[in-house]
This record gives C-alpha cells, sequence and structure tokens, in this order.
C-alpha cells in the first residue's frame, strides 16, 4: 500500500494505550518512522518496546495492514535519510521543498530518532479475499443459517 501515515500504537509510560499518526518508510525488512530526540514516546518505547500499527486505504473496500512488531530506537546526527523520503510524496513546490528541508534541517540541527520495526505478525484484511476474523465468523454463520 502506498500510505503517508501509519498509526503507531504503543503503551505509554503510565500504562494507558496511546495512538500516534506518523510517517514512515520501508525499507524491505523494517519499517522506519523518525521523531524528536525529546518525543514523549521515546521513554515509553524503552520501557515496553513492543507496538501494533496500522496502515489502511480511505477507499472503498477498505485495505488494512495490521502489524505487530518491537521497536528499536537509532539515535542520528542530522536528518535521516528515511525522514525525507516518509515526506517526500507530500504535494510542494520545488521552492516550497527547498524552504520545507532547511526549515527541518534548522529545527532537528541536534539529529533524531529512527524508530525501526521489524514485524513479527502481519496481516491484511482487503475486505474482498479477507476479513476480519469477527465478521469472518459472521459470514460463516449466516452460510449455515441458510443452509439450514
Amino acid at each position: 500500500m502506498n500510505r503517508d501515515l501509519t498509526r503507531l500504537a504503543y503503551v505509554a509510560k503510565d500504562g494507558t494505550p496511546r495512538t500516534v499518526p506518523i510517517a514512515f518508510a520501508w525499507n524491505g525488512t523494517t519499517i522506519v518512522m523518525c521523531t524528536t530526540k525529546n518525543a514523549p514516546k521515546l521513554h515509553a518505547l524503552r520501557e515496553n518496546p513492543m507496538v501494533a500499527m496500522t496502515i489502511d486505504t480511505e477507499v472503498h473496500p477498505p485495505k488494512i495492514l495490521l502489524i505487530r512488531g518491537r521497536a528499536e530506537l537509532d539515535h542520528t546526527d542530522g536528518i535521516p535519510a528515511e525522514y525525507l523520503e516518509a515526506n517526500s510524496t507530500y504535494e510542494m513546490t520545488a521552492e516550497q521543498r527547498v524552504e520545507w528541508e532547511k526549515e527541518i534541517r534548522s529545527l532537528y540541527a541536534d539529529g533524531m530518532v529512527r524508530i525501526l520495526v521489524t514485524p513479527t505478525w502481519a496481516k491484511l484484511i482487503d475486505f474482498e479475499t479477507t476479513l476480519p476474523s469477527a465478521v469472518q465468523e459472521l459470514v460463516e454463520q449466516r452460510e449455515e443459517r441458510q443452509r439450514a
């Protein structure tokens, strides 16, 4: 799926769940998200690195990719290439892009943190060949009723 954002779910330091939309890049094995070095989610991910993510479309029928994995944190100097890649899909003129990159490099002068998630489980729900398990169960129950 070609999508700008994923929704990253994790357990906050106070034990309550959090979900944040965040841009990402896929390098073939790892989902890479970048954030500020002072982001509250980093403290939570150090304590409990287990995460869940969704990437979905906004058309009918929707396609939903569900992912679970473990986050690893990588502190970087400068702006990671994945951050620029993840934000390259936003429509900007060439001049706007130059100004945006200048602002980003100034804002994150001390670097960023890459959040690396290698999926340990994934499921695609496309509502054509795959359904959520509870909906699939209802379909099977309906088929049984219709046969009876």
